[in-house]
């Protein structure tokens, strides 16, 4: 028996209140199971184009996981010591770059650090607090964002999940396609097509644009001799995920290290600057465009209040779902919209007459 447009509302309804509780229940549980389907998902199109050069699912996606394995280690045994000595060595000479400052705006503006002034106390302060504090404050961050367990649990359970979802992603689409609601069943798969489509668009694409980004920054940035330009070219590239920021938080840390480094030679100052210009152009003129489309659909203000909500509601592991759930909600509600301006709320009953006449 066919249920009635209330009940399938009703049903359906139920079925993401209980999803989103699950959700929120489980919260950061979920992160490696999610970051493992989502380096599925990324991957798929490799392991497809694989299948067609002749190898089987299985072969692809062992050849898939050693590259990956091979990459990981690569990168493990040349950046992450690199990353770490900057990290170290940008933490401990924050305190003298504050001095710097400090020293800059008194021989500049030296009414503003007369005894007892507010700038004077602000920046005393703060040299305090990053000298005693800095070392706990970097320990504290890192072990809020991941315990040690933690860690361990995600660098082993991520990838597992990674290679059973990419060797079974065929097959598991077959299955759900199997338990699509026969009525619905071209709608159905009509959105799920749009979603890919503004998934592979976004996600895939970004993440490429924030990769070459990173790297274009990072190297940049270290050849022009910029002290801790490896960690602040990397930073800026993956922020890019989120419009804006990306080159505002890179750009901002980047021009403030070259003027204390190299406020006697502006010319490397402008060295930096240009790169930054450079990356915004290629970026906007060139990467954005051919990797990831006008045809996305997501407007930077929707994004950036997605991460925020999926953020404060689930934390890491909602920024993480924040991208593609919120492409997903993009097309129900262009699909919702479509459907009101050809139903009978919309038209009235002229229209619905105008419709049968025509």
């Amino acid at each position: 028996m066919a249920l009635s447009t209330n009940e399938q509302v009703r049903y359906w309804g139920i079925g993401a209140v209980v999803f989103l509780l699950c959700l929120w229940v489980m919260g950061n549980v979920l992160l490696p199971f999610i970051t493992g389907m989502a380096i599925a998902y990324f991957l798929d199109p490799v392991a497809d184009r694989l299948e067609a050069a002749g190898l089987s699912r299985s072969v692809a996606t062992t050849v898939i996981t050693l590259v990956a394995v091979v990459v990981i280690l690569i990168l493990l045994i040349v950046l992450i010591p690199l990353l770490v000595r900057q990290t170290a060595g940008f933490v401990s000479a924050l305190p003298e770059y504050v001095a710097q400052l400090q020293t800059f705006i008194k021989e500049r503006f030296p009414e503003a650090f007369k005894e007892g002034s507010a700038v004077l106390q602000g920046l005393n302060s703060v040299i305090e607090f990053v000298r005693s504090k800095g070392g706990d404050l970097a320990n504290a961050l890192l072990a809020s964002a991941f315990t040690i367990v933690d860690v361990a649990i995600f660098m082993v359970v991520a990838p597992v999940v990674a290679f059973y979802m990419l060797l079974d992603w065929d097959r598991m689409i077959a299955t759900i396609d199997g338990w699509i609601p026969r009525d619905h069943l071209e709608t159905v798969r009509d959105l799920a097509r749009q979603v890919d489509n503004v998934l592979a668009g976004f996600v895939r694409g970004q993440l490429t644009v924030c990769s070459i980004l990173g790297a274009f920054y990072a190297v940049a940035l270290m050849l022009v001799g910029l002290q801790f330009g490896v960690v602040v070219g990397l930073i800026a590239g993956l922020l890019t995920f989120i419009p804006y920021v990306g080159s505002i938080i890179g750009g901002v840390l980047s021009i403030g290290l070259a003027l204390f480094q190299f406020w006697d030679d502006p010319i490397w100052i402008v060295a930096v600057l240009v790169i930054f210009v450079i990356g915004q152009m290629l970026e906007g003129n060139f990467l954005t465009p051919k990797l990831v489309g006008r045809s996305v659909g997501l407007h930077p203000v929707w994004l950036m209040f997605a991460l925020s909500a999926f953020g404060s509601f689930l934390g890491f592991t909602g920024m993480l779902i924040a991208v593609p759930v919120a492409a997903m909600l993009g097309v129900f509600f262009r699909f919702g919209v479509s459907q009101y301006l050809d139903g009978r709320l919309y038209t009235g009953m002229s229209g619905q007459k105008d419709n049968g006449d025509g």
